[in-house]
């Protein structure tokens, strides 16, 4: 395994600071903290990596038809958060590459019920001297929505332009974005919605999302020097006027010492203001993470430090930690791989980090960072032969202001984000299966459980004990694409605060599918079917999601 290493160039950000009095946190059982909530969405695109020792294990690369085909009708990810899991499955063989030439352009319409409208679209100019530009915008709304017609409807926008330059020694690229998301705090009660003074204009919300980024990296393969430096700057405002700026920039770099040994660092720099009425949130984090690499058929070996310092203007926290970081990775038979290691980190919780997870929050919700102090882990993973490959990992982690998510009180249509002060002990068992049979058909069997064992708040709110998902996709004589996935979570618990009554949510099952049909090189017929089971579920107390839903259209790639 590689180890990614980001070096942080400090800028100073130019920010006007209010001065603004602390805000009421409410009474809660437990070490409870205001919460940040962010979204943000793009569209990445990508030159092909080039391959350095810092990346993990390249991702598969697409075939012309499979990028044809390649069709997001909504996004129906159920953010878990912390803790930040990802097991990587090894990527199955692919076939060779299909000679069929792919067209880049496409227009796309399509509506559905619930008032349900998809426009979507993207350009791509690839044909200049080292030089290709792209640009893509796409709209997704529901005019009604699961309770109260209107009242939970919702909007997303993005739009995304990205210029990238390709020399003999260097890639550049440089991306704009906007988004646009528009919703409703809908999860009242029916009694509420009759009361003469009710205002559906109070319970509309909207955030609006800018983002620009720049980065530059090696092409150069012979260069002893491998590296990858990227900066950015994203603003977020919400319709009551709060607003986060994050100016983010990192480095990984790498550099051969030996054919067996490498040198690797990776550092970022973030600086970061939040204002929110009264409140005003000065909030940086620093990273440098120096490691050596050890490689060779049998062995990976990884050891190093990782060096945080955090700041907080406005909690006046200046907090600098060092964490140990070990990775062994052992071959002992073919593609079979046996891992384990330790680090920690101070994971980043913003205002949009926050809102990506539950975009439903209270406003002045306090911002704080997650300390992992320690995560021991081990597994394996590798490919079976016939088509199959797999993961495992089990991991024992320590945080310190685990974060949750609550109704607030005496308003339980938004939220809190609870911070366990104390330690909170996380047992994470997480398994993947994966099977892939040439071109034509891909399965991935994903699992996760959680323990958590926490300090002072009474249960880990928000947060599943449970989850699975089941993603499948199979294309038949180039004209057929469907996809096919199913989610489960389990052991969700939410606390009206206001009648001290704690509930555990009904398990989500909910299972999606997708087809493309190709009615010639150009022109293609599409259909989603979303929440087959037509289960209004609650992924948060009180707010249902859309029964079954689907959009269906057309779309022209030129």
């Amino acid at each position: 395994m590689q180890t990614r290493i980001i070096l942080a160039l400090t800028c100073l950000s130019t920010a006007l600071f209010a001065q603004q009095p602390k805000p009421t946190r409410p009474t809660k059982e437990g070490e409870i903290d205001s919460q940040e909530i962010t979204v943000e969405k793009s569209r990445k695109i990508e030159l092909p990596p080039a391959n350095r020792v810092f990346n993990k294990i390249p991702s598969i690369k697409p075939s012309a038809e499979q990028r044809k085909l390649t069709y997001e009708f909504e996004d129906r990810k159920l953010i878990i958060g912390d803790p930040r899991i990802n097991p990587t499955i090894l990527p199955p063989a692919t076939g060779q590459e299909d000679d069929t030439p792919a067209y880049s352009n496409y227009v796309k319409l399509g509506a559905g019920n619930y008032s349900s409208f998809l426009g979507e679209g993207f350009v791509g100019i690839n044909n200049l001297s080292n030089l290709a530009l792209e640009g893509s915008i796409r709209h997704l709304s529901s005019g009604l929505g699961p309770v109260d017609g209107k009242n939970s409807s919702q909007s997303d926008t993005r739009v995304r332009v990205t210029g990238k330059y390709l020399a003999d020694a260097f890639k550049l690229q440089a991306d704009l974005g906007f988004d646009r998301n528009a919703y409703n705090f809908y999860g009242y009660s029916r009694e509420f919605a009759t009361q003469s003074n009710f205002n559906p204009d109070q319970i509309k919300q909207r955030l609006n999302t800018i983002n620009f980024k720049l980065g530059i990296e090696n092409a150069n393969s012979d260069n002893a020097i491998d590296y990858s430096l990227r900066t950015g700057i994203t603003s977020l405002r919400d319709r009551f006027n709060a607003s986060e700026t994050d100016w983010g920039t990192n480095l990984n770099a790498s550099l051969g010492i030996s054919d067996n040994v490498f040198a690797l660092v990776s550092a970022d720099a973030y600086l970061t203001q939040r204002s929110d009425g009264n409140i005003v949130d000065n909030r940086n984090l620093f990273r440098v993470k120096p490691t050596f690499k050890y490689t060779s058929d049998l062995l990976t070996l990884t050891v190093g430090i990782n060096a945080v310092n955090q700041t907080d203007q406005r909690q006046n926290i200046n907090d600098t930690r060092a964490f140990p970081v070990a990775n062994i990775d052992i071959t002992p038979v073919g593609n079979i791989h046996i891992f384990g290691g330790v680090d920690g980190d101070i994971n980043r919780n913003t205002l949009r980090s926050l809102l990506t997870e539950n975009k439903w929050l209270a406003p002045q919700v306090l911002l704080a960072n997650t300390v992992k102090s320690l995560d021991i882990y081990g597994g394996s993973k590798g490919t079976l032969g016939g088509g199959f490959s797999y993961e495992g990992k089990v991991s024992y982690a320590r945080y310190r202001n685990f974060s949750a998510f609550n109704n607030t009180a005496p308003d339980t249509t938004k939220f809190f984000v609870l911070y366990d002060g104390g330690i909170t002990n996380v047992l994470t068992i997480s398994g993947q299966l994966g099977y892939a049979l040439k071109d034509k058909f891909r399965s991935t069997l994903k699992a996760d459980f959680f323990n958590y064992g926490l300090d002072r708040l009474e249960a880990a709110w928000g947060r599943p004990r449970t989850t699975a998902t089941w993603t499948n996709s199979y294309t038949l004589n180039k004209k057929l694409f469907v996809t096919a996935d199913l989610y489960f979570y389990e052991g969700i618990q939410n606390k009206n605060m206001v009648s001290g009554v704690a509930y555990t949510l009904k398990p989500i099952y909910d299972a999606n599918l997708k087809i493309d049909y190709f009615l010639g090189k150009q022109v293609a017929a599409f259909v989603a079917l979303n929440n087959i089971f037509g289960q209004n579920y609650q992924r948060y107390l009180y707010y249902q999601t859309q029964g079954l839903n689907f959009l269906g259209g057309i779309s022209y790639s030129f």
